[in-house]
């Protein structure tokens, strides 16, 4: 890339020895163009003082030329001798001629010219006015001696002006030449001074110009052997063959491998050779697009940062790597790559996701093993769920069969005993189909769910459990609760769970104190919180570390799974489950739950439910 023009020349001045040589030339073109200067005003000044004394001759003459005309007619008019009258020709001649000369030498000067052509007519006219006094004089009454002086002293005062004026200007003139002379001898020393202080400068940047030659070139020395040490560095990286290396160009070709490319992709130094390694033969179609966008950022920025990829290998498998460069040069056209071998990395990752998957699935058949269980603790509730629904329709479709017995027959109490009976059926089907529902081992899709509904649908199927051990249910479920996004049979079964627990725990106190609290609620930041609260005997604190691990039990005949996977499920659903003591006695178990992304919408709350 060029370099700006500004940096260009500061590149440039920055050598003592060309700005040592730069500045003296530019002060000898100063000191040639001061010579010209004062060459030109010293000529100016001297044709100036010339010229001046050149009029004030022709204005000298031009004076003595008239004063003699006036005593040749001054004499004749006082004699009347005709003797006086022979030069007089001559006289005439010599005014104009020295009027003539005179115009000339002033004529770049506008009022000095103004005036000499006004002397040149006055002189006329008064050498015509004394022609005719000369020619009247023997006729004429008055004085023409007199007359004539009177004439002439016009001619003469106006010769004294211009001569005054001429001078001025030839003492300003004289002046300033002058003054030239003796800036001259001042420009001569400033001169020798100058040449002297900057010959001194010259010689000194001479050397200092020296010096810096010879740092640069032991620096270049210096940075050359430094090179050559950073090369062999990097030759040695190249060459422990700990990574992969390639150095390509921007079309794709590979100029250059390291060993460990080349035992990566199964090739050998004879392919390389050949040019059978190329950036685009050994890139699978669907990089491409991946490999066009690395091009353009080592074209912006010049270098890509590491990004997974795949090449394929000589026996036509695919290879994953790891893979990151630069270009030697921002505007250049050659480059590195590193490239890591990402295949252990991989089969390392698709054996942790079988890993897990085998867990999930063990998870679920847990939790379908604990489900069963748990519905075989729950048989007589659930009996009583069933046979409450059956019972109210059999005495409803006795009383039916009444009311159509009767005459006439009553079909308006008809008809809504059949209403009830749908409603008992309907009743006795949904108790089934959560039990199926529970009891199910295929896995449930996730989907939007009222967990106020599903908790009150668990709490269904425990009713009769809880009322044969004495426990008092009571619910506080919060309206307006958020929906969440979940496995709904999962979670009905850590309620269930949780409400079986704490009914068993609550089995060893006294009858009138088992009081079994289920809350939800919604908690902060976002998300909800449900609560299972019981007053039993509560929990050791020394049991609180280990109470959710697997294989942990306080129970004689617990299996040590069920908190297990219950906190398993929660934490699948991005939510918490802890425990922690009741107040004044008792246990709390409780979960929070994520709102579904971009939730507000609250669910339906058909409000708390009876004590039991």
């Amino acid at each position: 890339m060029p370099l700006p023009v500004s940096r260009r020349f500061s590149r440039w001045f920055a050598r003592p020895l060309i700005l040592g040589l730069a500045v003296p030339l530019m002060l000898l073109a100063a000191s040639g163009f001061l010579g010209v200067r004062y060459w030109h005003e010293r000529q100016a000044a001297s044709h100036a003082v010339e010229h001046g004394r050149q009029v004030l001759d022709t204005l000298d003459r031009l004076r003595a030329t008239i004063a003699d005309l006036e005593v040749e007619r001054r004499g004749y008019l006082l004699t009347l001798d005709p003797a006086y009258l022979k030069p007089y020709g001559i006289s005439d001649e010599s005014v104009r001629r020295e009027g003539e000369a005179l115009q000339s030498l002033v004529a770049d000067d506008p009022l000095q010219s103004l005036r000499a052509a006004h002397l040149a007519l006055t002189v006329a006219a008064k050498l015509r006015e004394i022609d005719d006094i000369v020619k009247t004089a023997r006729t004429s009454r008055v004085d023409p001696a007199l007359a004539m002086i009177g004439t002439m002293d016009e001619i003469r005062s106006q010769i004294d002006q211009m001569m005054d004026h001429e001078r001025f200007l030839l003492a300003n003139w004289e002046t300033r030449a002058d003054a030239l002379e003796q800036s001259k001898t001042w420009l001569i020393a400033w001169a020798v001074i100058i040449v002297t202080v900057f010959a001194g400068a010259a010689l000194a940047l001479a050397r200092l110009e020296a010096r810096r030659r010879r740092k640069a070139t032991e620096e270049n020395v210096q940075l050359h052997s430094d090179l050559e040490e950073r090369e062999k560095k990097i030759r040695r990286l190249v060459d422990a063959n700990i990574i992969g290396m390639i150095i390509w160009d921007l079309e794709g070709r590979f100029l250059d491998t390291n060993d460990a490319f080349l035992r990566m992709t199964g090739y050998d130094r004879e392919d390389l050779a050949s040019g059978r390694l190329s950036r685009t033969d050994l890139t699978p179609a669907e990089w491409h697009d991946r490999d066009t966008q690395t091009v353009a950022e080592l074209n912006m920025i010049g270098t890509v940062q590491p990004f997974e990829k795949e090449f394929f290998r000589k026996d036509g498998s695919r290879l994953p790597v790891l893979i990151g460069g630069a270009l030697f040069e921002a505007s250049g056209n050659q480059g590195v790559s590193f490239v890591l071998d990402l295949t252990e990395r991989k089969r390392a990752e698709a054996e942790a996701r079988e890993s897990e998957r085998r867990y999930r699935e063990t998870l679920m058949e847990l939790a379908h093993a604990n489900r069963v269980t748990t519905m075989g603790q729950l048989t007589a509730s659930i009996a009583h769920e069933v046979n409450q629904p059956i019972t109210g329709a059999v005495l409803n479709a006795e009383a039916g069969l009444r009311w159509l017995g009767a005459q006439p027959p009553n079909l308006e109490q008809a008809r809504r005993v059949l209403g009830l009976i749908v409603e008992d059926g309907t009743r006795a089907g949904n108790v089934i189909g959560g039990i199926r529902a529970l009891i199910k081992k295929a896995p449930q899709p996730q989907a939007c769910l009222d967990l106020n509904e599903a908790i009150r649908e668990v709490i269904a199927l425990t009713r009769g459990e809880a009322a044969k051990t004495g426990v008092s249910v009571r619910t506080d479920l919060a309206d307006g609760l958020p929906l969440i996004y979940g496995d709904r049979v999962q979670l009905q079964q850590v309620v269930l769970n949780l409400i079986i627990n704490a009914i068993e725990a609550m089995g060893g106190v006294a009858e009138t104190s088992r009081a079994l609290l289920i809350s939800t609620g919604q908690a902060e930041p976002g998300g909800v919180l449900v609560a299972v609260r019981d007053s039993g005997p509560g929990l050791d604190p020394a049991s609180l570390e280990h109470l959710f691990n697997a294989f942990y039990t306080t129970k004689s005949d617990g299996m040590g799974m069920g908190l297990a996977i219950c906190r398993s499920i929660i934490e699948a659903h991005d939510g918490q489950l802890r425990a922690f003591a009741n107040e004044p006695r008792g246990a709390v178990f409780q979960f929070t739950l994520p709102l579904q992304q971009g939730e507000t919408r609250p669910a339906e709350h058909a409000g708390p439910m009876p004590a039991v």
